[in-house]
């Protein structure tokens, strides 16, 4: 290969992989908790560092947004962050007695690798719960909680898991996801609503 066709291959991949890039520069700035034009600018060098020497097969987006869902995760996720560190907060000082803790498996219904990480991501970035293992074959993730005490707990967090699951497939997700999930949840209303009679009674 010719340095020429070199520097395109360079620039191709790129221009293929900016949205990717740009998801990693976020998360740097968002770990670091700064928005700041240095934290963009040593975000983005890392970000084609880790991309160019540890290289992974290009990531296939889903080729799908919704912008009304994708603007209403960022809200719901900013609260959980406010509501998270509140509630971490209270657990601190509560002398009376020691914030259970627990490691919880959530196994996804959705998800693939792409969708897999950004829940990984939400769900690590609210205080009170952390990512410690994700089993890719499996899609199962395994997460340490903290404000455990009791099994209703244990299902109120993978619920809570769960839900963000189903924001990031409505949001980002690819089609076919999305259709998975509108299925889903015409079967839960359909069940809800229990059988009906031809004339439109409830059986």
């Amino acid at each position: 290969m010719t340095p020429t066709e070199t520097g395109r291959h360079f620039w191709r991949d790129i221009r293929v992989q900016l949205p990717f890039l740009a998801w990693l520069v976020v998360l740097w700035m968002l770990l670091w908790s700064q928005f700041t034009v240095l934290a963009f600018l040593s975000g983005l060098v890392v970000a084609v560092f880790v991309t160019r020497v540890f290289r992974l097969p290009t990531v296939e987006l889903s080729g799908r947004i919704n912008i009304w869902y994708a603007a209403l995760l960022v809200v719901q996720f900013l609260f959980a962050v406010l509501r998270g560190a509140l509630a971490v907060t209270v657990q601190v000082f509560d002398f009376r007695r020691q914030p259970g803790a627990a490691i919880v498996a959530v196994p996804l219904r959705y998800a693939d690798d792409l969708i897999m990480t950004h829940v990984s991501v939400v769900s690590s970035l609210v205080p009170g719960s952390l990512v410690v293992e994700a089993d890719r074959d499996r899609q199962i993730l395994y997460l340490h909680v903290i404000g455990v005490r009791s099994m209703e707990d244990v299902e109120k967090q993978r619920a809570g898991v769960l839900r963000w699951e189903r924001r990031v497939v409505r949001a980002l997700g690819a089609p076919d996801q999305y259709r998975a999930l509108k299925a889903d949840q015409r079967a839960a209303r359909a069940d809800a609503q229990g059988p009906r009679s031809p004339k439109g009674g409830v059986r």
